[in-house]
């Protein structure tokens, strides 16, 4: 399914910041484009699946592209979309924060916009900023 997926163009790092330059020969340099599966986001999540199961907080939404695991980001406490990707070998997430499309490869450590995936999600707000 995800084969269908061309090569993505260049966007921030996974946590937000510019980790190196973005440049043009970063829209192939993603080798897990095939492994989305994930194009359309959920119209809506209850928070960071492992979080609400932990009771733990969060801080930003992340979406696993292979699976639609919901995680959240490198600043929340527990990490827990680097923490999926890392035990479930998922490489590709999206962020779920209105106003964000990027997506980032943790295995080839690249940024992107992937227009194929596609939608917006309602999030609930981050319990680390009540």
């Amino acid at each position: 399914m995800g084969t269908s997926i061309p090569a993505a163009q260049c966007s921030p790092a996974a946590d937000g910041s510019a980790r190196r330059p973005c440049h043009a020969e970063d829209m192939a340099a993603c080798s897990h484009l095939d492994q989305i599966t994930v194009t359309q986001l959920p119209d809506s999540v209850d928070g960071c699946e492992d979080c609400l199961r932990e009771g733990g907080v969060w801080l930003h939404l992340r979406i696993c592209l292979e699976c639609g695991h919901v995680g959240c980001c490198d600043d929340s406490p527990s990490r827990h979309a680097s923490a999926h990707a890392a035990r479930s070998g998922h490489p590709l997430i999206r962020s779920l924060e209105p106003g964000e499309v990027w997506s980032w490869c943790y295995v080839d450590e690249v940024g992107m916009v992937i227009p194929q995936v596609t939608g917006s999600t309602r999030i609930p707000p981050s319990p680390m900023l009540s």
